[in-house]
């Protein structure tokens, strides 16, 4: 009964992961979700609002930060890795904000496909990608 209830909530988090990515374009604000559609190693930057771009993105990395972590503690319920976790989003989200505001700031063609990336991490759930597999890694040889 107990895997059942677990599958039936990681089930329901991952749904709402899929939900956040499916009306990104109505929940959140970012005029490079179209930008990034188009052949935009050609195009010039699209105009922008950068503080709403960056509370908005930063919205957007804390609810799926926040998602990963339910699906993580359900999956391996161990506050330990919760925590490393929590350390690492935050370390991450450092990080990745500083060349991301840069990207927004000075924007050049050359930087586009750097800034798609850095972009990438801030906005969709890759975290989770990578530390549910290290986890079962470090859990199985543990």
């Amino acid at each position: 009964m107990q895997k059942v209830v677990t599958y039936i909530s990681v089930g329901l988090l991952f749904l709402f992961l899929i939900l956040i990515r499916t009306f990104e374009d109505v929940l959140f604000y970012d005029p490079y979700l179209t930008f990034f559609e188009n052949d935009y190693l050609y195009m010039d930057s699209p105009r922008r609002e950068v503080a709403k771009l960056v509370l908005f993105t930063s919205i957007r990395f804390v609810l799926n930060t926040l998602i990963s972590l339910g699906v993580l503690y359900v999956i391996f319920k161990d506050m330990s890795i919760i925590k490393f976790s929590t350390l690492i989003y935050a370390i991450a989200y450092i990080l990745l904000l500083i060349p991301f505001l840069y990207f927004v700031i000075n924007p050049k063609q050359e930087d586009y496909y750097l800034f798609f990336n850095v972009r990438r991490f801030l906005i969709q759930p890759i975290g989770l990608i990578l530390l549910l597999p290290a986890f079962y890694y470090y859990r199985m040889n543990r």
